[in-house]
C-alpha cells in the first residue's frame, strides 16, 4: 500500500443532506485512481496541520474519481468546517491512498447492511459492491428526517433500490427499524455490518449477540469516540520507549501523544479520538487503558496493541515500541 501523500482536483461539490456536502476528487489529468475496496477510506489533508479519514461512497470498480460526503459538526474541532467553508471546486487538496478497516467478507452468504446518519458512506459503497457482484444483501439506513438523508435520491435511482430500506425517527410507525426483523435468523452464513453514532452500534450489536449472532460475523466502524479522552479522575504514569530506555511522565491532563511530540518523539495521528487507528502502538509490557473505538473487545483483550491519542494506563508504566 503506498502511504505517501499525493495530490488529487476537487471536480465536484455539492450539498447532498442538510449538513451533508459531497466532494468528488478526480486526478487533474484525468488518470486512474489507486484502487479501493468496498468500506476504504481515505486520509484527507483538511488544512495544512490537520488530517481526517472519510470513506469512500462511489462503487470500488470506478477508477477515475474518489466520491465522500462529510457532515458538519457543531463540534468540530475544524475538520469538517473546512471542508463545507473552505475546501471548493477547482482547489487541490492532498490524500492518502484508500485504507480498509471495515471489509467486506467474501464468505458471506447474505449480508445486512445497517447505517445511522453519515454511517451511510461506507455502507453505500459495500451495496454498490454486492449489487454489482449479484449477492444477496439487505440495506437499512436510519436517519432522524428525510432532509438529513444523505445520498436517497442516488439510492431510489440504483439498481439496487428494491434492497434498500429508509427508517425515519418522525417517519410513520410502520417503516420504523424492527431490529429483530431486519436481523431475522442467525443460522446461515450471514454477516452484519454497521456504521454510524456509537449508541445505534450498539443498539444493533447488542441485539444480533441476544439472538446468537457469533462475534465473527459482526462488523462495526465508528464515525466518533464514544467516551472521553481524558478526565478529572485520571492518574499519571509512565512511558518508556523501547529504542531509547527513556521514561516519560504523562500527567492526569495530557495524552501520550502530547507528551511523546513534546520530547521529539513523532506518532502519527489523524483523529485524535481514538477512531481512525492512525497512532496505533505496540505494547510490550504494561496494561494499557483502552479508551479507543478502533480496536473490538478481544483486541483490547490482548494488550498488545493501544492509540496513544487517547488511551492510557492501568498500569504505573507501559513499555511501547517507539
Amino acid at each position: 500500500m503506498n502511504e505517501s501523500w499525493f495530490e488529487v482536483d476537487v471536480a465536484v461539490k455539492e450539498i447532498e443532506a442538510d449538513g451533508v456536502v459531497r466532494l468528488e476528487l478526480a486526478d487533474r489529468k484525468g488518470r486512474e485512481l489507486p484502487g479501493f475496496t468496498a468500506g476504504a477510506h481515505i486520509d484527507v489533508e483538511v488544512t495544512a496541520d490537520l488530517t481526517r479519514q472519510y470513506s469512500l461512497c462511489n462503487s470500488p470498480r470506478e477508477r477515475r474519481r474518489y466520491v465522500i460526503g462529510v457532515l458538519l459538526e457543531p463540534s468540530s474541532r475544524g475538520g469538517s468546517h473546512a471542508v463545507h467553508d473552505t475546501i471548493q471546486v477547482g482547489h487541490t487538496i492532498r490524500i492518502r491512498a484508500p485504507r480498509n478497516h471495515f471489509a467486506l467478507d467474501p464468505t458471506a452468504s447474505r449480508t445486512i447492511l445497517f447505517a445511522g446518519g453519515i454511517g451511510v458512506t461506507p455502507i453505500l459503497a459495500m451495496a454498490e459492491d454486492l449489487s454489482e457482484s449479484g449477492k444477496p444483501f439487505e440495506l437499512h439506513y436510519c436517519v432522524r428526517t428525510i432532509a438529513r438523508a444523505a445520498f436517497v435520491r442516488r439510492m431510489a435511482q440504483s439498481s439496487f433500490s428494491a434492497h434498500v430500506h429508509l427508517h425515519l425517527d418522525d417517519g410513520p410507525p410502520e417503516q420504523r427499524l424492527e431490529i429483530g426483523q431486519a436481523l431475522g435468523s442467525s443460522a446461515d452464513e450471514a454477516h452484519v455490518y454497521v456504521c454510524g453514532p456509537a449508541p445505534f452500534i450498539g443498539y444493533v450489536l447488542e441485539s444480533a449477540r441476544a439472538r446468537g449472532w457469533p462475534e465473527a460475523r459482526l462488523h462495526r466502524e465508528f464515525f466518533a469516540g464514544s467516551t472521553s479522552n481524558i478526565t478529572s479522575a485520571d492518574g499519571s504514569f509512565e512511558v518508556q520507549l523501547r529504542s531509547t530506555g527513556q521514561v516519560l511522565t504523562v500527567p492526569a491532563d495530557r495524552s501520550i501523544v502530547e507528551v511523546l511530540g513534546e520530547t521529539g518523539v513523532a506518532v502519527e495521528v489523524s483523529c485524535e479520538q481514538g477512531v481512525c487507528g492512525t497512532c496505533l502502538t505496540r505494547v510490550l509490557q504494561g496494561e494499557p487503558d483502552h479508551r479507543d473505538v478502533f480496536l473490538t473487545d478481544a483486541e483490547h483483550l490482548r494488550n498488545d496493541r493501544m492509540t496513544v491519542c487517547c488511551s492510557r494506563s492501568k498500569s504505573a508504566r507501559l513499555v511501547l515500541d517507539l
